[in-house]
């Protein structure tokens, strides 16, 4: 499973990170495999199983054999997604890196497309994916395509290829899902974004992406896209809503003032409202207090409406629907664990910039 020492350069190294995510891997590589053999790339893929306890190692072993190009198996401890992708990254012999996570299924014509615009476009170097989710998906696994439907609306009415840019990041969609760069600069990116604080706690994505786009447009294009598989259960989304607040509070604190304010605010705004609800209450205002909590219910339920203005699959808008009593409490816990143990973060001026920004030491 490892390089001999006169094998020749991939083209392309991915990178997967992986954790528990032994069920998933057969049909992921599956549709790697596809759109490996359709562009001819040559491609060498590090997968890092970041302290899995389920068989992702055998499953590993046995997919290598048959994969069309070198798969590297690393094992470690389990340390966040973050540090899982840095040491993968290390081992990447190409001048160019994939990231990929272990449970999206890689279009069969995106690495063809990829090759065919850097062929005419050789500036076109850093790439974003398209991500769709599964449409068969259950309910709490599309819950998060309203929120998506609201705040990237530009881009989601009329899918096409385009730049992010710092003028356009936020509104726009960005991940690290499927995300393809040279190598080198992937690497100076996340030294200069190296996490201060528990790197299981940390933005694996937005902060990168916001480094990324100061140096260099990154492409977000149709062709190079992938299907999301979300989670299917009510405890794993439950866990991972928990643990989406603590990263929102590190992937937007410090980077202006007003964003900072905001999370403050959404952190205090459950706490204040439960205060008057109950105070009312006390009063005997009970038909105050039960006006005021259903105006609160009808607000949080408005996103579904302006999803569904800009084109939220229906099957999204019902899910968000059914499934927003279980984010609620789980989001606000992780933002307040977040604005806790990322409170350094909101001291900081400014996004984080290459010319600027701390540089860390990686290992």
């Amino acid at each position: 499973m490892s390089p001999t020492p006169n094998e020749a350069l991939p083209d392309v190294s991915i990178v997967i990170p992986s954790y528990n995510s032994a069920p998933w891997l057969p049909t992921t590589f599956e549709a790697l495999a596809r759109a490996v053999r359709a562009s001819g790339l040559a491609v060498q893929v590090v997968f890092v199983d970041d302290g899995s306890t389920d068989d992702t190692e055998s499953v590993v072993e046995r997919i290598a054999a048959a994969f069309p190009g070198t798969v590297e198996l690393h094992r470690q401890t389990n340390q966040g997604r973050f540090l899982a992708r840095w040491a993968g990254l290390k081992r990447s012999r190409a001048t160019a890196t994939m990231l990929l996570d272990s449970r999206v299924l890689v279009d069969v014509d995106s690495l063809v497309h990829y090759r065919r615009v850097l062929a005419e476009e050789p500036s076109q170097t850093v790439w974003n994916g398209h991500v769709p989710t599964v449409s068969d998906a259950p309910l709490v696994g599309r819950f998060w395509e309203v929120p998506t439907h609201i705040f990237w609306a530009h881009y989601l009415r009329r899918p096409r290829p385009m730049d992010i840019t710092p003028e356009n990041f936020d509104s726009v969609p960005k991940g690290t899902t499927i995300f393809l760069a040279p190598t080198d600069l992937l690497r100076e990116a996340f030294r200069g974004t190296w996490p201060a604080d528990d790197a299981r706690l940390v933005s694996d994505d937005t902060k990168l992406l916001r480094w990324l786009v100061e140096a260099h447009p990154i492409r977000l294009d149709p062709g190079f896209s992938a299907l999301y598989r979300p989670r299917t259960t009510v405890r794993g989304f439950v866990s991972h809503t928990f643990d989406r607040g603590t990263l929102f509070v590190d992937s937007y604190a410090g980077t202006t003032p007003a964003r900072s304010i905001a999370l403050i605010a959404f952190a205090l705004a459950p706490i204040a409202l439960v205060v008057v609800l109950v105070w009312l209450v006390v009063a005997g205002l009970g038909a105050v207090a039960l006006g005021i909590a259903l105006a609160s219910i009808l607000l949080a339920l408005a996103p579904a409406l302006l999803a569904a203005i800009n084109r939220c699959p229906p099957r999204a808008l019902l899910a968000y629907v059914a499934v927003l009593p279980l984010f609620v409490v789980p989001f606000w816990l992780g933002l307040v664990r977040g604005l806790f143990v990322h409170r350094r973060a909101f001291l900081r001026r400014g996004a984080l910039h290459p010319s600027t920004s701390e540089e860390h030491t990686a290992p």
